[in-house]
């Protein structure tokens, strides 16, 4: 009952409200942004969302974050690392979470929810198994099951089956629990890992696949 008709409410109100009071932190960080990014101070990616009933596939959308990484370029034109271009002001963006904050607006126009599994980007569509693409049978959120127990310090398996637990659990004492939490561990500033030392799933599915193949050799051997 819930998770069918009241949490899209209580996402739109919450949000709205949210949007509202922080509409002043929004503006100062946009302006601050400006300057620290020498331009555009919003980064914005195309991600899967909820698995629509028609079609049987992730609805697409357009996910909308603070950039946390100038657009500093080499001789060549080309883009400098990651570690280079992640200034000061990122960092910090990233690690109080601020650089989540415009996805409120994701969640008002119903794209995301509040709580549910982090939206992911498309390229690791193709790599979910069966089960891992449950994920997507909610709304992605600003936060989740996963955020709470390790966030990005999670190796790809363990965050992949919170977020899978999460949608058969779903549950608005579930959700206030998950908030409640985020919000400890935003001040805290806890189990904040760089992506880069995080690694990518599409790596780790290719090891799994490979380590499957050379243990299924070894048994026939």
């Amino acid at each position: 009952m819930y998770a069918k008709f009241f949490k899209r409410f209580f996402d739109f109100w919450l949000s709205l409200t949210a949007l509202l009071c922080l509409s002043p932190v929004l503006l100062i960080l946009t302006v601050i942004g400006a300057i620290a990014m020498r331009g555009n101070p919003f980064f914005t990616q195309l991600r899967p969302g909820k698995i629509s009933k028609k079609t049987g596939k992730e609805k697409i959308f357009k996910l909308v974050k603070f950039r946390t990484m100038s657009n500093a370029r080499d001789k060549e034109g080309n883009l400098l690392p990651d570690a280079k271009r992640l200034n000061t002001y990122g960092k910090l963006l990233r690690s109080t979470s601020l650089d989540e904050l415009p996805e409120l607006f994701n969640i008002l126009v119903g794209h995301m929810s509040i709580v549910g599994p982090r939206p992911l980007t498309v390229g690791y569509l193709e790599f979910y198994n069966e089960t891992e693409r449950q994920r997507h049978l909610v709304r992605p959120g600003l936060t989740g099951l996963a955020q709470v127990n390790g966030r990005t310090a999670l190796n790809w398996g363990k965050r992949l089956a919170y977020d899978v637990e999460y949608v058969q659990r779903v549950s608005l004492w579930l959700d206030i629990k998950i908030i409640f939490k985020t919000v400890l561990k935003v001040f805290a500033r806890a189990d904040v890992v760089a992506a880069e030392e995080q690694g990518d799933f599409s790596d780790y599915r290719k090891k799994q696949l490979e380590k499957g193949r050379e243990e299924h050799e070894q048994l026939k051997g």
